[in-house]
C-alpha cells in the first residue's frame, strides 16, 4: 500500500465521498445484526454469593470456585431443579463461579428468563454449600459447637484432677512416687496434644461452615450479547469492512500517478503539466438504468482516491502554463507542424485540456484533437501529422492501458513526441477586470473520428 492509501486525510476522503455508500452500508449492517439476534434468545443472568469464613489463600479460593462448578454440585442442582429436558451437563455450560474479595464465591446462573436464572444460581449456591459440608464431614444443619465444647470442659476437668492426683502422690523420691508422677505428666502431655488437634479440627470446620448471602436477585434486563448489542456489532463491522475494503482498493490500485511513470509507459517525455479550472462540483457521468441510477446515488460514479484540488492562480497563469508546452512542442517538431492530440476516451479532464492547448497553440503548431478508447485503441493513419502529443490525467490509467495507446499510435505510424498531463484545480476570479475568458476552441480543434490504424 502507497504511503498515500494510510494517511488520515486519506480515511476522511473515504468519508466525505462515500458516506452514503457508508451510511446504506451500516444500515445494512444493522440489519443483519437484528437478524441474528433473533437467531439467539434472550438470556438473563442472576448470581447468589457464598461467604467463607476464616482465611483462605488465593489459590483456595480458586479450588473453591472451581468445585462451585463441578459436575458433582451441577448434578445436584439439576436434580434439584427437575427441568424438564435439562440434565446436569447442559446446565454446566450455563453456569459460572468466580472468587472476589472478601472471600466471596460468586456463583452465576444464565436462564433464558429472570424466574429461571434466579432459581439455577440459587439451587447452584445451595448445593455448593451442602457438598462442601459433606466434604469436611460436617452437617450445616446441626449445632457444631455443642460437641466440641463438652469435650473441652471434660479435658478440663480431668486436667484438673490429674493434677490433684499429682499433689496428692507421695512427694517422697521412691520410685513408685517418680512413676507415677512421670505417667500422669504424660497424660497430661497426651490431653494437651489431643486438644490442640481438637482445635485445628474446629478451625476446619469453621472454614467449611460456608454461608450463602441471601437470595439471588432477579434479573431486570438482558445478558450480553442483548439484541441492541447484535445490533450495533452489525452497523459498526460493515462499516469497518467498508472502509477497509476502500483501503485495500487503494492498495490494489495500479493507476500510474507520477510523471516519470507516465512518460516510462507512453515511451516519450512529458512536455509539461497544465491546470483545468474545476467551476463546481465534479459532474457525474450521464446514464440511464437501474445501475447507473443506484450507482450515482451511492455516490460510486465520481472517484473517491483522487486528491482534493489544489488552489491555481487566475486564468492568465493558467494560460501561460499551455503557452509553454506549445513552445516546447514547437522547438521539438519540423515543418510542417500538424500535430495528432490523442486524448483518451472517458478521460473529461484532459479532452478540456486539449481543447485549451488548441486555443493557446493559435495554428502554430497545428492540433487535432481525437478520443481514443483504451479498451481497443486505434488511432487514425498517419496523413499531414507529423506526431502524436498525448493528453491525460494523472491517477486514471495503468500502465498496461498507457502502452496500449503508445501502440496504437506506432501501428497508425505516429510517433509519440510528447506527454501533457492535466490535474483540476480550484479556480478563483481574475487578477483584473475585462480579462478574456478562455478562449474556445477554434474549427481546427475539432475532433476527428478514431477511425483507420489497428491497436
Amino acid at each position: 500500500m502507497s504511503e498515500e492509501a494510510i494517511r488520515l486525510v486519506t480515511i476522511g476522503r473515504i468519508f466525505r465521498r462515500r458516506w452514503r455508500l457508508l451510511v446504506i452500508v451500516a444500515v445494512l449492517g444493522a440489519l443483519v445484526g437484528y437478524g441474528t439476534s433473533v437467531l439467539f434468545p434472550p438470556r438473563y443472568t442472576a448470581s447468589a454469593s457464598v461467604l467463607l469464613p476464616g482465611q483462605w489463600e488465593e489459590r483456595e479460593l480458586l479450588t473453591q470456585a472451581e468445585i462451585a462448578t463441578s459436575s458433582a454440585v451441577v448434578d445436584r442442582a439439576a436434580a434439584t431443579l427437575r427441568w424438564k429436558g435439562v440434565s446436569g451437563g447442559e446446565l454446566r455450560d450455563q453456569v459460572s463461579a468466580k472468587a472476589s474479595d472478601g472471600n466471596i464465591i460468586k456463583i452465576s446462573g444464565t436462564a433464558e428468563s429472570p424466574e429461571r436464572a434466579q432459581r439455577l444460581s440459587d439451587r447452584m449456591a445451595e448445593q455448593f454449600v451442602r457438598f462442601t459440608a459433606r466434604i469436611a464431614d460436617g452437617d450445616p444443619e446441626s449445632d457444631k459447637a455443642t460437641g466440641p465444647e463438652a469435650l473441652r470442659q471434660q479435658v478440663a476437668e480431668t486436667n484438673r484432677r490429674i493434677t490433684d492426683l499429682a499433689n496428692a502422690a507421695d512427694p517422697g523420691q521412691t520410685v513408685e512416687s517418680v512413676q507415677a508422677r512421670t505417667e500422669l505428666e504424660k497424660l497430661r502431655t497426651t490431653l494437651q496434644e489431643a486438644m490442640k488437634k481438637l482445635d485445628e479440627s474446629d478451625r476446619a470446620t469453621n472454614r467449611a461452615g460456608m454461608v450463602v448471602m441471601g437470595p439471588a436477585a432477579r434479573p431486570t434486563s438482558e445478558a450480553p450479547p442483548t439484541r441492541t448489542q447484535f445490533v450495533a456489532a452489525g452497523a459498526l463491522l460493515f462499516f469497518l469492512f467498508t472502509v477497509i475494503g476502500h483501503l485495500a482498493a487503494a492498495r490494489g490500485n495500479r493507476r500510474l500517478r507520477t510523471e516519470p511513470e507516465i512518460a516510462a509507459a507512453l515511451g516519450s517525455t512529458v512536455l509539461g503539466a497544465v491546470d483545468v479550472a474545476q467551476r463546481g462540483p465534479a459532474r457525474r457521468p450521464e446514464g440511464g438504468g437501474a445501475r447507473a441510477r443506484v450507482r450515482r446515488l451511492l455516490g460510486l460514479d465520481v472517484r473517491w482516491d483522487l486528491p482534493a484540488p489544489r488552489r491555481s492562480g487566475d486564468e492568465e497563469s493558467r494560460r501561460v502554463r499551455y503557452r509553454r508546452v506549445c513552445a516546447r512542442l514547437r522547438e521539438r517538431l519540423l515543418a510542417p507542424r500538424r500535430i495528432l492530440v490523442v486524448v483518451p476516451d472517458g478521460d473529461e479532464i484532459a479532452l478540456r485540456a486539449a481543447e485549451q492547448l488548441v486555443a493557446e497553440s493559435k495554428g502554430d503548431p497545428m492540433l487535432r484533437v481525437v478520443d481514443v478508447s483504451v479498451d481497443r485503441p486505434t488511432v487514425p493513419d498517419r496523413d499531414t501529422e507529423s506526431g502524436a502529443l498525448v493528453v491525460l490525467s494523472a491517477g486514471s490509467w495503468t500502465a498496461g492501458e498507457l502502452r496500449g495507446v503508445a501502440e496504437a499510435c506506432a501501428d497508425a505510424r505516429h510517433e509519440v513526441v510528447g506527454v501533457v498531463v492535466a490535474g483540476t484545480v480550484q479556480d478563483r476570479p481574475a487578477r483584473a477586470a475585462g480579462r478574456p475568458a478562455e478562449n474556445a476552441a477554434p474549427a481546427l480543434a475539432a475532433r476527428g473520428p478514431a477511425t483507420g490504424g489497428a491497436g
